[in-house]
Order: structure tokens, then C-alpha cells, then sequence
């Protein structure tokens, strides 16, 4: 029976020697995940302390955009059509070189014209020639009626008309180009046959380019042309482009309630491709002391959101709830209207397990 009783009485004692134990022990297991509880024994009992991480509020710039998914166009893109009909003789230029504005690219059969003009300049020095001939005479001396007078001063202008007709197509057996760019394309050979209107080339100027896209209406009073724009392209992801809006539709589309904007970007090196695909952040508003927090600092409650900062009371750091007033966001970050002011210390790490008044323990941030 005495052992019995000395059993009994040793299983009643163990578990209150292993409950301080467990108490020791319990911050190590709350330790566990991104904020870290801990227990210390006081007067009054438990209290919780919670590890947290802060950052000092601070004002700063912010910028409200919008984001938008565009187009890139070519600055100018022209098919070059022939002007004359005959065939091709000589090739100029080859695709994917670049050219001037006015550089021949084509030239064209033109031994016809060229004796046409040869005959017509012939016909125009007669003309020329009779007619001053006969305003001497008719001026200066009075002879001859007005009659021959006025037939030969007509036709030396008639005959020189006709001569700078024939130059001018025979000027325009040479297909040049209309603007400076890049021939992207040939549509010819030497031995083809034109007809004046055909398609010979294709020239392409990307720089600079154009990108395009639509705005959507609810944004019609904050975009105006001359505002602020940052261009990235997926394909090329180590750089941005900066812009500003040169154009603004007047009219919103009513099948997809946008409105088209566009911007120009230099493009020296010609990496940036019409047809691209371009993400366009154009800038809606801008702050230049705006308080502005991680979004993730936030919590959500029935009534809005709220915030946490750390103060201290009587030496002790205290978490402190703050209902605040969002502004606009960008990526994962928000602005704030009212509730923070600069210096405050924001709970950034832990926010979601301290209560107001909760004891805390600032471990980065300080």
C-alpha cells in the first residue's frame, strides 16, 4: 500500500514540475513563422510579446499611371510605286540597306524617252528662236500682223511645256525613294515588266517609332498630350523607354469604349520592331510629398483598413492600431491619405498578429 501511495503521490507531483518546464520552453515553439511570439512571467500573469519588423514613415514622390498594352508602328511605312511603264534594268539598292530621301533605288528602260525628249527640246529652240525673231520685228520695227505674233509667242510656250513633260518622265525612269528608311522589301527584277502604279518596294523608317494604344474612357479628363510615359517591351527586358503623349483621340471607340493615344520613342538602334507588343505606363497624376507604404503593411477590416505602429509608453514598445485612408496603388505599393504621418514607426512584419496595445519586440527596422 505504501508503495502504491508513494506511486500515486510521485504521478500527482510530475506534471506541476514539467508545467514550468513547458513554459520555458514555449517561445522557442511560438519562435516558429515570419513574426515570433514570446512569453514573459510578470506580476499580473502572461503577456504576449510579438516579434515585429517597422519602417520609418517618410513622404515622397509618387506618381499615379495608367497601365495599358499598345502597338508599335513604324514612324512612315510606304510602298513605292512605279511611275512609268517599262522594264527594269538596273537595281540600285538592295533590300535591307538603308535609304535617302530622292536615291535612286530602280532604273527603267528609257531610250524611247529619252528620244522624245531629244526631238521635243529640238522643236522648243525652233520655237524659241522664231518667236524672238518676230517680237523684234513686230516691236521694234513694226512689221508683221499681231496675228503671227501671237501664234509664235504661243507655240514657243507650248513647245517648251511639252519639252519639261517629256524630262519629267523621263526623270521618273528612275524609281527613288520617297523617304529616308530602310528598303524592307523588293518586289522586282532586273528584266521585269511595270506598269505605272505597281508595287516595287516597301520602305520602312523605325526611328523614331510610334506606339499606339487605347485608353479606356473612365481616364478621358486625366490624359492630355505632353503627359509623361514609360514604354517596356517583354522581348527587350534590361531597358525602358521614356516618352511623352504627342497625340490623343478626340472620339472614343464605341466597340471597346477607348480612346487611342500615341507617343514617339527614338529608336537609334532599331531593336524596337513594328508590331511589337509594348506595356505603356502613362502618368495619370503626380505627388511630390506623398506618403506612400507597402501594400502588404495594410489590413483589411469590416469598416476599411487598418495599419499597426509601434509606440512607446512609459519605455514599453506598444503596437498601436491606425485606421487610414488609401489612395491610389502602383504594383504593391499604396498611397496614403490620412491616418500615418512622417515618423511613425509602421509595423511591416507581424501586422497580422498583433492586437492594439499588444507588446511588441522591434527585432529589424528599428
Amino acid at each position: 500500500m505504501t508503495i502504491d501511495g508513494k506511486k500515486q503521490t510521485m504521478k500527482s507531483i510530475a506534471p506541476r514540475r514539467l508545467l514550468p518546464l513547458i513554459l520555458l520552453t514555449t517561445p522557442g515553439i511560438w519562435g516558429c513563422g515570419g513574426a515570433e511570439v514570446e512569453g514573459s512571467q510578470e506580476e499580473n500573469g502572461f503577456t504576449r510579446v510579438i516579434n515585429v519588423e517597422v519602417t520609418t514613415v517618410e513622404t515622397s514622390a509618387f506618381s499615379e499611371v495608367i497601365r495599358l498594352t499598345g502597338t508599335v508602328r513604324a514612324n512612315q511605312d510606304v510602298m513605292v510605286s512605279a511611275e512609268e511603264s517599262g522594264v527594269i534594268r538596273e537595281i540600285m539598292a538592295e533590300k535591307g540597306n538603308p535609304v535617302r530621301e530622292g536615291q535612286g533605288m530602280f532604273r527603267l528602260d528609257s531610250d524611247l524617252l529619252q528620244a522624245q525628249v531629244d526631238q521635243a527640246r529640238a522643236m522648243a529652240n525652233m520655237a524659241r528662236e522664231t518667236w524672238e525673231r518676230r517680237k523684234r520685228l513686230y516691236e521694234e520695227d513694226q512689221v508683221g500682223s499681231e496675228l503671227v505674233y501671237l501664234e509664235s509667242k504661243y507655240a514657243s510656250e507650248q513647245t517648251s511645256a511639252n519639252l519639261r513633260f517629256l524630262e519629267e518622265r523621263l526623270e521618273r525612269t528612275v524609281i527613288r525613294a520617297p523617304i529616308s528608311g530602310i528598303l524592307d522589301s523588293r518586289e522586282i527584277e532586273v528584266g521585269s515588266m511595270v506598269a505605272a502604279g505597281t508595287p516595287v518596294a516597301r520602305i520602312v523608317d523605325n526611328d523614331p517609332v510610334k506606339v499606339t494604344a487605347g485608353v479606356p474612357e473612365r481616364y478621358a479628363v486625366d490624359v492630355r498630350t505632353g503627359a509623361d510615359a514609360v514604354v517596356t517591351f517583354d522581348v527587350i527586358s534590361d531597358e525602358d523607354f521614356l516618352g511623352t503623349i504627342s497625340y490623343v483621340g478626340a472620339a472614343v471607340n464605341p466597340r471597346n469604349r477607348t480612346f487611342p493615344v500615341e507617343l514617339i520613342l527614338p529608336n537609334p538602334g532599331g531593336f524596337i520592331k513594328p508590331e511589337m507588343v509594348a506595356n505603356m505606363a502613362v502618368v495619370r497624376r503626380s505627388h511630390e510629398n506623398a506618403i506612400v507604404i507597402p501594400q502588404e503593411a495594410t489590413v483589411r477590416t469590416e469598416d476599411g483598413f487598418v495599419v499597426f505602429v509601434v509606440e512607446d509608453v512609459n519605455g514599453i514598445p506598444l503596437a498601436q492600431v491606425r485606421i487610414v485612408e488609401l489612395g491610389a496603388a502602383q504594383v504593391n505599393r499604396v498611397q496614403i491619405l490620412s491616418g500615418l504621418e512622417p515618423g511613425d514607426r509602421l509595423i511591416v512584419v507581424g501586422q497580422q498578429m498583433v492586437a492594439s496595445g499588444d507588446r511588441v519586440n522591434v527585432v529589424a527596422g528599428g
